[in-house]
């Protein structure tokens, strides 16, 4: 046999023997799938407050001054309820003018200034004060208030590992009805959904999503006492999780 012909037979025994080393395309082993969900509530330790203020005048620079103004005596009140000037910022500023019959430019109303002041509380306890104070002060709009909290990520995990330990207590029970247990777990998938929440503002809607499902596992963190004169009460953030989890199925 010569060199070439060596090669040759050589490449053939590789090529005959390569689909034996391949992975089988369907994993046969016994399977049970468990979903698990779980919500951790918390009470928001920030706030977002957004404010506008309208103003209007046939005259633009009136028009101007007087939302200056409001805006001025708004920036001093909510500085007296605690908040630093870093966390008063202008969002929105729009000035134009305003027709009764707006598409054939008839019977002018006035020059209307619009401005919003978005505002980041950090103490809950100031929040009634705040808004009451700012509508004493001219604002005459209230977008929103969006309750959030700085520790999100924590409490995500957090949510996250009860959702993980529901689904494998979930595994367990329905498979000991059927007198097998559960074994190593093969595939996790984390899911998403849940609520939408809506703020709207001179730009329009804004909304967004707070991550999660319907829970089976829930937990409270613990909260300070809330004052029963208070008008605005402050409920609790739902961090939730959902995960699903392949589990093999031993018999």
């Amino acid at each position: 046999m010569n060199k070439s012909t060596m090669i040759l037979a050589l490449s053939a025994v590789v090529a005959s023997s390569a689909p034996a080393q391949e992975a089988p395309l369907y994993d046969d082993r016994p399977k049970i799938i468990a979903n698990g969900e779980a919500v951790v509530q918390v009470r928001p330790d920030k706030i977002i407050v957004s404010l506008g203020i309208e103003t209007w005048d046939k005259d633009i620079m009136v028009a101007k001054q007087k939302n200056n103004d409001i805006i001025s005596k708004a920036r001093a009140a909510i500085k007296d309820c605690g908040v630093a000037a870093k966390d008063i910022q202008t969002d929105y500023l729009s000035i134009e003018p305003r027709y009764k019959e707006d598409y054939e430019k008839r019977d002018f109303l006035g020059h209307f200034v619009r401005n919003t002041l978005v505002i980041t509380l950090t103490d809950a306890a100031n929040l009634e004060e705040l808004v009451t104070r700012s509508l004493e002060a001219g604002v005459n709009y209230i977008h929103g208030i969006e309750f959030q909290t700085t520790e999100f990520k924590k409490y995500r995990e957090e949510a996250r590992e009860m959702a993980l330990k529901a689904a494998k207590e979930k595994a367990d029970k329905m498979a000991a009805v059927l007198g097998q247990t559960v074994g190593a777990a093969i595939q996790i998938t984390e899911g998403y959904g849940g609520s939408w929440w809506y703020r709207s503002s001179w730009r329009g809607w804004n909304y967004g999503r707070y991550e999660g499902m319907s829970q089976n596992a829930r937990q409270n963190v613990p909260a300070g006492s809330v004052d029963d004169s208070e008008t605005i009460a402050l409920g609790k953030i739902s961090i939730q999780a959902n995960v699903s989890v392949t589990f093999e199925l031993n018999r």
